[in-house]
């Protein structure tokens, strides 16, 4: 069984949405208004879904959402967001938090207990105003956040907890659809074997320069019909900026041998006329466990940008030239391409 292009569980997301970290204050400050009207300039071009978490500024990016969200028709919009965290009023708290600055006045606390789960969907929506969440996700139980030591028990948390709390929410209609949002594919692996997830939310693993969850985790969303929704389609900056000083892979600075990989892409993008970012947000669709990419977006022009670049046409031969140079997986599905 193959999930559906652009499908979620029943959720239609269509093929490209966007990704709100940024809204949140993400390394850099952002206005209200700006924040806004980026979301609302998504919504006009077409974009339907968007995907939040309360981590995302400690809850400005999910307040930001829900003031752009007023007097849009609520059906025509699907919302993503995420538990695990807890948020608590300090006004001691330090205003620049996990890579975030300019937060609100919280602290952030793990909680993965089933009690948990429902206190951050019920927070979650009162932040963003609205009744209805339509995809709920699991946010972080992986190594990369809790350390190898701490991971395993955060797991077994989620999974005792959290887990069949919102697949009791998925049962009486409150939620459409579940899963895990994280940035380790063994995780959603492991999760598949302990719960029946309608998908993950998998930042950065197959990408142009990091296809880290081609040979098992996909194939396994096949067999299961699972839905990866693709975030940071762009490693977190490096295929967005190119191989620049200062570019970042994967949130942090990009050693030399990802910059001399980047550096070959690119070459080959310049050779058949193919901006890097048109590449890096077309490669993840061609493999049929990907249902949408969500790059994230600061702006109105950086949402446009996004859309062209998801437009651009591509020859199949652009493709298959990443594959003889051994750029990409002998086994990656190329996209279809254009003639």
């Amino acid at each position: 069984m193959t999930a559906s292009p652009g499908r979620f569980g029943s959720v239609t997301l269509g093929r490209m949405g966007l990704g709100t970290a940024p809204l949140g204050n993400l390394y850099a400050p952002l206005s209200d208004g700006d924040a806004v009207e980026t979301v609302r300039r998504a919504l006009a071009l077409g974009v339907r879904y968007i995907d939040t978490a309360p981590h995302y500024g400690n809850g400005l990016a999910e307040h930001r959402i829900g003031e752009a969200l007023r007097g849009v028709d609520r059906e025509s919009v699907v919302i993503s967001t995420k538990v695990g965290r807890i948020l608590s009023a300090d006004p001691a708290a330090p205003r620049d938090q996990h890579g975030f600055v300019g937060v609100l006045p919280f602290r952030q606390h793990y909680d993965y207990s089933h009690d948990g789960a429902l206190r951050s969907i019920e927070d979650s929506l009162q932040r963003l105003g609205i009744a209805r969440i339509d995809i709920a996700l699991i946010h972080d139980i992986d190594t990369f956040t809790h350390g190898p030591n701490a991971q395993p028990q955060r797991f077994r948390e989620a999974m005792e907890g959290a887990y069949p709390a919102l697949a009791r929410l998925k049962a009486a209609g409150v939620v459409r659809a579940i899963g895990l949002g994280v940035n380790d594919w063994r995780v959603c692996l492991d999760a598949l074997s302990h719960g029946d997830f309608d998908g993950f939310l998998l930042a950065g693993r197959y990408t142009l320069i990091d296809q880290s969850a081609l040979a098992e985790l996909l194939p396994a969303c096949e067999h299961r019909g699972a839905s990866i929704i693709l975030g940071g389609p762009y490693n977190s900056g490096i295929l967005a900026r190119g191989p620049v000083e200062g570019a970042t892979f994967n949130y942090r600075p990009a050693e030399p041998a990802i910059l001399e990989r980047v550096r070959a892409v690119s070459a080959v993008c310049a050779r058949f006329g193919v901006p890097l970012q048109a590449a890096a947000l077309q490669f993840p669709l061609g493999h049929p466990a990907v249902a949408t990419v969500v790059p994230g977006a600061r702006s109105p022009a950086e949402v446009e940008g996004n859309l062209r670049f998801a437009a651009h046409p591509i020859r199949r031969e652009f493709w298959q030239a990443l594959r003889d140079a051994g750029l990409v997986a002998a086994t990656v599905p190329l996209p279809a391409g254009t003639a």
